[in-house]
């Protein structure tokens, strides 16, 4: 049996910066990634958490459709579309998912599940697909999925997810280093 891999997708498999620009044209910012320091972006852009949800509702399809994929992703998703099981677990709301689907297909990205579960607690789904390593940006979500599950939880570096890290939470670069990580960990 395979190895079954749980991927977020935004900011793991999309680029981390990819709602930079269209944030900082909207808030009439200059902010870069090296600036994001916190998950909570409200803050840094001088704005409200509900105008931050709105301005979120407005424009995360479009911006979703247009996001570029991170560096070398699509590469190893490929050179593992054979060893193991890809499942995509997603805070995007469920709402998202023929967009969703349909960005996979436009560039090429290997999946056999796509799960968009419309918050950040992603636990549950680990546990229910038996999934033996995951892929995540978001620093809270990492801690505790390597913590309640006990499996590997690869943390892809960005300037908002610092923190000390549990065992099991290992902090990555780019997917090359996820690719090294993860076969050293898991043998299919």
């Amino acid at each position: 049996m395979k190895h079954r891999l749980g991927i977020d997708i935004d900011g793991t498999v999309t680029c981390p910066s990819t709602f930079i620009p269209y944030l900082n044209e909207s808030f009439g910012k200059q902010l870069a990634l090296c600036d994001i320091t916190q998950y909570n972006l409200a803050p840094l852009y001088g704005a409200t958490e509900e105008e931050m949800d709105r301005w979120m509702e407005e424009n995360e399809a479009g911006i979703y459709e247009r996001a570029p994929l991170a560096r070398y992703a699509l590469e190893v998703i490929d050179s593992w579309k054979d060893k193991y099981e890809l499942f995509y677990i997603s805070a995007r709301g469920r709402h998202l998912y023929k967009l969703t689907e349909r960005w996979f297909q436009r560039h090429g990205v290997h999946y056999h599940h796509i799960e968009l579960i419309g918050s950040h607690d992603k636990v549950a789904a680990v546990r229910r697909y038996k999934l033996a390593a995951f892929f995540e940006d978001k620093y809270d979500n990492a801690c505790e999925i390597a913590e309640t599950c006990g499996i590997p939880v690869l943390l892809f570096n960005t300037p908002y997810n610092q923190g000390p890290l549990p065992e099991n939470v290992i902090r990555i670069k780019n997917w090359l280093e996820a690719k090294r990580e993860i076969e050293r960990r898991l043998q299919p």
